[in-house]
């Protein structure tokens, strides 16, 4: 279907670029360019406003934004029922997910769903979890991984507890031999990602009397990894964002064990789509299977 003035409305608003918008949707950026000033005339409406280091919407595109996302997002149900009227002989599916649900769980889902419908395509998005909720709610992403709980109104389905544990030097042994206690964490330093200082990991490090002075962010975990290798500090991390993660360290779990819980989250417009029912199967099958 031709790339409408709202859908490059609707990118030049997320991206804040012409240049940018253009690349995601494959036209020119003067294209973009024409689009825009189109849409303004036919509305009698400046949206954009323009200047040599940045662009922002006019309060008028910031009513109007809202409203657009809706009418696009119907435009892929259309699109999703026009697929569901074909079976799955065809159609695009997308999976948001972040990156120990990319790298340990998706291969095989993606490799199992692939080998069943191969004329299904299949795109990625990598996303922090309220960026996955909040794209799944505007239709943007027709099933996202996330943690529970989820406030928005979408269709959830659990999928595991997924213990929080402590990455450490490979010389370090806790006091009772076998897991962390208050005691091996005086004085001690942490590092984790941003995105998993979340209420789950907050709660752990919490009782823990760990506050946020002791804490050192990273950019992935194995950057954690390395930074607790290299004596900076004890890592904490999901069990899940360990399995293929590798360096000289030692995991140990807490002496009061905390989880985060894993879900699989779909807008309720979207369960009845074939492609989405079957990656929903898929995903659930490959999980119960571990």
């Amino acid at each position: 279907m031709k790339t409408s003035s709202y859908e490059i409305f609707a990118a030049v608003a997320e991206l804040s670029s012409f240049q940018k918008a253009a690349q995601r949707l494959n036209v020119t950026p003067s294209a973009v360019s024409h689009a825009i000033s189109q849409l303004e005339s036919r509305l009698g409406l400046a949206l954009i406003i323009r200047n040599r280091s940045e662009m922002s919407l006019t309060q008028d595109a910031q009513a109007l934004l809202p409203i657009v996302e809706r009418l696009l997002n119907e435009e892929r149900q259309i699109l999703n029922l026009a697929d569901h009227l074909r079976g799955l002989r065809g159609g695009k599916i997308t999976i948001g997910a972040f990156s120990s649900v990319c790298i340990n769980w998706l291969p095989s889902i993606i490799r199992d769903f692939s080998q069943k419908y191969p004329d299904v395509e299949i795109a990625i998005v990598q996303a922090s979890f309220a960026e996955i909720q909040r794209d799944v709610r505007l239709g943007k992403i027709d099933i996202g991984f996330t943690t529970l709980p989820v406030t928005d109104s979408l269709a959830v389905f659990p999928l595991i507890k997924d213990e929080i544990q402590c990455v450490t030097q490979e010389d370090f042994t806790p006091l009772n031999g076998h897991s962390i206690s208050k005691q091996d964490l005086i004085d001690q330093h942490f590092i984790l990602q941003k995105s998993d200082y979340d209420q789950d990991t907050k709660a752990a490090l919490d009782y823990y009397n760990v506050h946020l002075n002791a804490i050192n962010f990273s950019i992935d975990d194995q950057s954690i990894i390395a930074l607790v290798e290299a004596g900076l500090g004890l890592g904490i991390l999901p069990k899940l964002a360990l399995k293929k993660l590798s360096g000289n360290v030692r995991v140990y779990p807490f002496e009061k064990s905390y989880y985060r819980e894993l879900g699989l989250i779909i807008n309720h417009s979207q369960l009845a789509v074939p492609a989405v029912a079957a990656m929903k199967k898929t995903i659930l099958n490959n999980i119960n299977a571990q």
